[in-house]
């Protein structure tokens, strides 16, 4: 076979292409295509193009605010044929959600028929529903037919389309915008529009005032569904000044008084974008999960309003630790992200600040101010040379009927004999006869000099930067006060409030979480551990692995927190309730914590913040240590003695009384006061007894007065009383005297 070759052809053929440069093409139009007609909204109008086209339509269609509705299945159709062709129901989504109250804070589309709810069920088949445009749609569009803004071919040439709307409204910040593009994404909260307006007035009176300033207006995002901000005002700042941060959203609730001691807490104000359906589905299953221990039952009572139920377990449980907990676990608490990365002045991606996005809309609506004056100016012009053709034409209204009558071309005549231009000839020659009867000199001088003073003002308008910013700022103030809150409440009134988190403790919250209930654990000799249900006093049941055996067991809560104390002098915690159940034999120490293989468990407790632990190594050395200051919040523990080997931590017991007794392996006792050992958070310690060879045995501390007591080998117990014990008392790090006659061969204190 000799070598391929492409066939010859007249273009039709194929040709070689570099794969990797033709992807990285494909993929950069696509990724170009995504970020600027799909997914970023227009710092301007704050509208995507689908929103955009939507907008467009219904203007085309006379869907004005004070006019009849139409189907949304029109409004669709015109969108996809003329402007957008892609899929009808991605636009008819689109659609639906600029007509939800509970999505938009200013509905651009005011629907008829079942437009969705807050539960999440979608709406009714475009078929069915219909729509018309807003007030606030109304003011979005407000000039585009005075050459406002510039209009581009729609994707078949065959029709016009704007590539930005006038944006009367400032629709960015006043109703949002989220959006997920190729490596990059939007996300900008809703804002109460009065404020808005209050900032964009503050900037036009002083360009250079700081963002801290401007939050004086704008205190914060205001959502459609309310709730409460619970993020600090630093946080705040920070985010509209960066444009990247995020707000901690709450739900509204109270405590409502049931009667005879008994309450409910009611949920009337729930996050923005939470499907309230979805909430109380998880609220319950956290129930049947038995992870709300403090809540009995969730109803959900609403009706138009949201009214959400949540009954305690019992009387006794604070209404604001169970609401904590709630927070934690379910979504009446969601952090709501800003990222204002938008198209600064409709081309380039940026992440603005709050007074970049303000001052792109300002400066968006001067130029569309500039815009329609010189639109108006040249329709004034137009207007006036046609007006002093007619006062031509009046005042010698005979000649004009004559020449009409005599000349075949009496254009070319009048033209010459009066010195008139074109258009006012045709203006004269397109008169309608009755109109002769008004055209009077008084009437056409007056428009006159009405029209020649309107230009006069355009004129200085358009000559004068100032002037321009005057009337933007007549204009934001006119929308400030249709958005007024004490003059429009139902709609310009802040919903969305602030307060601050609760600052409950974390252990409190945590604990809350939890089901109390009794257990037992139990660690073997070969470190496995595991929690049976219940007190148990009988262990003669339980079974070990082959070769092992019971270490130690105690009683606890599901609830506490069960401490490990290794040879490394390290403190481990695990919670109660992540203990592995006592069905099989639990689950090695060393796969729940992080354990060093050449160190064992010296012992294991239930969790007492009140109490002090004495320990000791088995060198002698220890030190007394507050219980709280033991606990480890990560697997890897917390180092709180420190031993070198061959040195290792041996004991650790609880402080109790004022005096200490320990024994060491060559059966040596001696008792010395607690003052002399010292408190502290960690370290080596001070020397508790001193020996030739061997190490310590058993340490106890007990009250002198009530003597020191240990059991021996048969259960006996036998008391030592100060005065017996004389020859024993001394100070800390000394040898000590043999221990007395009866003292357990086990070295142990029993």
């Amino acid at each position: 076979m000799g070598k391929e070759v492409l066939p010859p052809g007249n273009g039709d053929s194929a040709s070689p292409v570099d794969l990797k440069k033709a992807l990285e093409e494909r993929y950069l139009a696509y990724a170009l295509s995504t970020i600027m007609h799909r997914a970023l909204p227009d710092v301007r109008d704050g509208l995507k193009p689908v929103h955009r086209r939507i907008m467009h339509t219904m203007r085309l269609l006379r869907l004005n605010p004070e006019q009849g509705f139409a189907k949304c299945a029109r409004i669709v159709g015109d969108v996809m044929g003329k402007f957008h062709p892609h899929g009808d129901q991605s636009i008819y989504d689109a659609l639906v959600r600029l007509a939800q109250p509970f999505a938009m804070r200013y509905p651009l589309v005011d629907g008829q028929g079942n437009f969705g709810n807050i539960d999440g069920d979608n709406a009714a088949a475009m078929r069915y529903t219909e729509a018309r445009m807003t007030e606030v749609a109304a003011e979005l569009l407000s000039g585009i037919t005075e050459d406002a803004v510039d209009f581009r071919p729609t994707y078949n040439e065959e029709d016009e389309e704007p590539i930005v709307l006038p944006g009367a409204f400032p629709n960015l910040l006043c109703n949002g915008s989220s959006g997920i593009a190729v490596g990059m994404a939007t996300s900008v909260p809703p804002h109460n529009a009065a404020e808005v307006c209050d900032a964009a007035l503050a900037l036009i009176d002083d360009p250079d005032v700081p963002v801290s300033r401007l939050l004086d207006f704008v205190q914060g995002p205001d959502f459609p569904t309310g709730g409460i901000i619970v993020e600090g005002r630093a946080s705040i700042r920070e985010a509209y000044e960066t444009g990247r941060g995020g707000f901690r959203l709450r739900a509204r609730w109270h405590k409502e008084d049931q009667g005879r001691g008994t309450w409910n807490v009611v949920v009337t104000e729930i996050p923005y974008g939470v499907q309230k359906s979805r909430l109380i589905e998880k609220i319950a299953e956290l129930i049947l999960a038995r992870k709300l221990p403090l809540l009995e039952d969730v109803r959900d009572e609403s009706a138009e309003d949201i009214r959400v139920v949540l009954v305690p377990k019992s009387r006794a449980v604070e209404p604001e630790l169970l609401m904590e907990s709630l927070f934690r676990l379910t979504d009446l608490e969601t952090r709501f992200p800003l990222n204002m990365n938008v198209l600064s002045r409709g081309k380039v991606p940026s992440v603005l600040s709050l007074k970049d996005v303000l001052r792109e809309w300002l400066d968006h609506r001067r130029e569309v101010l500039v815009r329609r004056s010189q639109h108006r100016l040249a329709e004034i012009e137009k207007r006036l040379e046609i007006l002093a053709g007619y006062l031509v034409a009046y005042l010698n209204i005979d000649e004009v009927i004559g020449i009409i009558r005599e000349e075949d071309e009496p254009k070319p005549v009048m033209m010459e004999r009066f010195n008139l231009t074109d258009n006012q000839a045709e203006a004269i020659l397109n008169m309608r006869l009755r109109a002769l009867r008004k055209l009077e000199e008084f009437e056409i001088r007056t428009e006159f000099d009405k029209l020649s003073e309107e230009k006069t003002q355009i004129e200085a308008l358009l000559a004068s930067e100032a002037k321009q910013w005057k009337t933007v700022r007549w204009e934001v103030a006119k929308v400030r006060q249709t958005f007024d809150p004490e003059k429009n409440p139902a709609l310009g009134r802040r919903r969305t409030t602030f307060g601050d988190a609760p600052s409950h403790d974390l252990e409190d919250v945590q604990q809350a979480m939890i089901e109390r209930e009794p257990i037992t654990v139990i660690l073997s000799e070969k470190g496995w551990l595991r929690a049976m249900k219940g007190h148990l006093t009988d262990l003669s049941t339980v079974v070990f692995k082959e070769g092992d055996s019971l270490k130690l067991s105690f009683h606890a809560q599901t609830t506490d927190k069960i401490l490990l104390f290794t040879t490394g002098g390290k403190f481990y915690t695990i919670g109660g309730d992540r203990l592995p159940g006592g069905r099989g034999h639990g689950e090695p120490v060393r796969i729940m914590v992080d354990m060093e293989n050449d160190q064992a468990v010296v012992t294991a407790f239930a969790h007492d913040p009140e109490r002090r632990l004495l320990i000791a190594s088995y060198a002698g050395n220890g030190f007394i240590v507050p219980e709280k200051e033991v606990v480890a919040n990560t697997r890897k523990g917390k180092q709180i003695m420190n031993v070198k080997t061959p040195d290792e931590a041996r004991l650790c017991i609880p402080v109790s009384g004022d005096h200490a007794a320990i024994v060491g392996e060559n059966r040596k006792l001696l008792v010395f006061p607690l003052e002399q050992v010292p408190e502290m958070v960690r370290g080596k310690g001070v020397r508790l007894q001193r020996y030739k060879d061997g190490g310590i045995a058993d340490l106890k501390t007990f009250a002198i007065a009530d003597g020191l007591t240990w059991q021996d080998s048969a259960d006996r117990t036998f008391t030592r009383s100060k005065d017996e014990l004389a020859e024993w008392i001394g100070d800390r790090a000394a040898a000590g005297r043999m221990a007395p006659k009866g003292f357990p061969r086990t070295g142990k204190f029993g």
